[in-house]
């Protein structure tokens, strides 16, 4: 129960040191762990230059005498952690701190009993988080892996699009290798599909580029010689 609150522009603001902000409960499996680390990370190491928070596993309070909600994966735009993140009060997600939602949450589903198509899409929904996705990669909820809800008006829509125009962002299931792990993992993408880079893939995409160029340079030499043309003595 919230002991105190402070008035401020009108609104009733709880006190935040009576929130709880941590319950100290662990992310439930490895899987989800290395996804909710790909999904954040890639954002980071992206060229994204408007202003945006992402995390994993961190508590949205919604409504003063509400607990937290805690989502897989969120994204908001034009916020940022307050530069003393160790207050109580910069430890989470406060909608009325913040001043608003989170554009983008993702809920990994690990099982049937997350209510993820009920109890927690109607939270979003009311918080007013533009686009809810749920990502099922063990089919428990169904056929469909990737299901894609978007704000229209006050409720959700399911949308067959993974492009949220809202965000200049998409989502999309890829094959491939992170963090030493082959599996289909669910990446960040372009409107032409392309992928978000993790910070690795950029170092490595350009190593790549980097080994090209400098076996074209050795052809060059060699196709040189062969004229008889000395390639140290070019300027």
């Amino acid at each position: 129960m919230i002991q105190e609150s402070l008035i401020c522009d009108d609104y009733w603001v709880p006190d935040a040191n009576s929130l709880v902000t941590e319950d100290d409960t662990p992310v439930d499996n490895f899987a989800s762990a290395k996804q909710q680390r790909l999904l954040v990370g890639s954002l980071y190491s992206s060229a994204q230059e408007q202003t945006f928070l992402a995390e994993a596993n961190v508590g949205i309070f919604y409504k003063a005498n509400q607990p937290a909600i805690v989502p897989d994966v969120f994204l908001s735009f034009d916020v940022e952690v307050p530069e003393n993140w160790w207050d109580k009060q910069n430890r989470s997600y406060l909608v009325w701190q913040f001043g608003k939602p989170p554009e983008v949450v993702i809920e990994i589903v690990s099982n049937k009993i997350g209510e993820e198509l009920g109890k927690k899409l109607k939270i979003y929904e009311q918080v007013r988080v533009s686009y809810y996705i749920v990502y099922d990669p063990g089919q428990h909820l169904g056929q469909q892996v990737l299901r894609v809800h978007e704000l229209k008006g006050r409720r959700y829509a399911e949308s067959q699009e993974s492009w949220l125009e809202q965000v200049g962002l998409g989502l999309r299931l890829w094959e491939g290798e992170f963090e030493g792990r082959q599996d289909i993992w669910l990446r960040w993408c372009y409107r032409d599909g392309n992928i978000v880079l993790t910070g690795d893939e950029r170092a490595e995409q350009a190593e790549h580029r980097a080994e090209q160029a400098e076996h074209r340079a050795q052809l060059l030499a060699e196709q040189l010689r062969a004229m008889g043309i000395d390639p140290e003595t070019l300027t």
